[in-house]
């Protein structure tokens, strides 16, 4: 004789599952707000190269200029402005170390060393 399964033979499952998954769900989650921080700080050192670059190249002080604007351009501290005047254009790079600090993800990520270059045409102060 063959037993029927009722629906009460399954009560619990969709909360064992649950709590099998979750953990795997929230890591994945907060991995992927890493990678969505880390994307944000480069979009803004690309910003703040370009501010850089476009005030070293109008400006009779290029270094000067450039750490101004950079520092102006965006809230990450601290930056790495260096600037390379060559013939008639300049170039501009900004870099920023990265802290991977999200919890129970930063621990296991390495921190990110991020970099932006910009040049521009020099222009007469």
């Amino acid at each position: 004789m063959t037993r029927r399964r009722s629906a009460d033979d399954d009560a619990g499952q969709a909360s064992v599952e649950l709590a099998l998954l979750l953990p795997l769900v929230v890591v994945l989650l907060l991995g992927l707000l890493q990678v969505a921080l880390v994307a944000r700080d480069q979009l803004a050192l690309e910003l703040a190269a370009r501010e850089a670059a476009r005030a070293a190249a109008v400006s009779a002080d290029p270094s000067g200029a450039a750490a101004a604007a950079a520092n102006g351009a965006t809230t990450l501290r601290p930056l790495d402005v260096s600037v390379a005047v060559g013939g008639t254009t300049v170039t501009v790079t900004v870099a920023f170390h990265h802290r991977t600090d999200v919890a129970m993800i930063g621990p296991l990520v390495a921190d990110v060393d991020l970099r932006a270059t910009a040049t521009m045409a020099l222009e007469p102060p």
